[in-house]
């Protein structure tokens, strides 16, 4: 049987790309397969559309001096990537990206059938290309090279169209209790969040599927 999978997720969040690989990882290693929905949440709404520059935010939001909460995260990060076919370039980040609109392309990608391979898009245009995914034409270019329509997608993206409904499904999650991603919901009982090992995330989907 397909397990139905929610993932809750913001494509400037590391974790959250190390999470959709393991969980990948785990699904070859079941043999399960599933029907994924990505679902939006924003880190931090409050970051202008345009973006602001990447080492000034994050000294606001860890101060000026090292902070080593922050620099284990990225040591763990880095050191995870590569058995996850990733590669993190953190120090050459120069934009902090809203992402509104990168959630908005998600949502027309689901619904042709597209939108794993546009998440995984935005994640490495980000963070491996160092593409600013805040940018509209950029926005528009991914969505070329994923297989929608850029012409369609660019028209669609200089409009309001689906901001609100973005905005409130996002809203949806935060009041369940959503507070930190990625978050996995598995056949809309069974929730982890984290980027757990493939071996975890293994037993739940065992768990949900039986469940189901």
């Amino acid at each position: 049987m397909t397990v139905r999978i929610d993932i809750v997720s913001d494509v400037v969040c590391p974790w959250c790309w190390l999470g959709k690989k393991r969980l990948e990882a785990a699904l070859e290693q079941s043999g399960e397969t599933a029907e994924i929905t990505w679902r939006p949440y924003e880190l931090d709404p409050a970051v202008p559309e345009a973006g602001t520059a990447y080492k000034d935010y994050m000294r606001a939001k860890f101060g000026d001096g090292p902070d080593d909460r922050f620099t284990k995260m990225r040591e763990h990060l880095e050191a995870a990537a590569p058995d996850a076919g990733i590669n993190f370039r953190f120090s050459e980040l120069t934009v902090r990206p809203s992402t509104l609109n990168a959630h908005r392309l998600i949502r027309w990608a689901q619904g042709q059938k597209k939108g794993d391979a546009v998440v995984e898009a935005l994640f490495r245009a980000y963070f491996d290309e160092l593409r600013d995914i805040g940018d509209l034409a950029v926005l528009s270019e991914i969505a070329g090279e994923s297989g929608l329509d850029s012409i369609i997608v660019a028209d669609l993206l200089a409009t309001d169209r689906d901001k609100s409904e973005v905005r409130a499904e996002e809203n949806y999650f935060r009041g369940l209790g959503v507070s930190g991603v990625p978050t996995f919901i598995f056949e809309g009982q069974y929730g982890v969040s984290g980027a757990q090992e493939p071996e975890t995330l293994i037993g739940i989907i065992e768990k949900a599927r039986k469940a189901a």
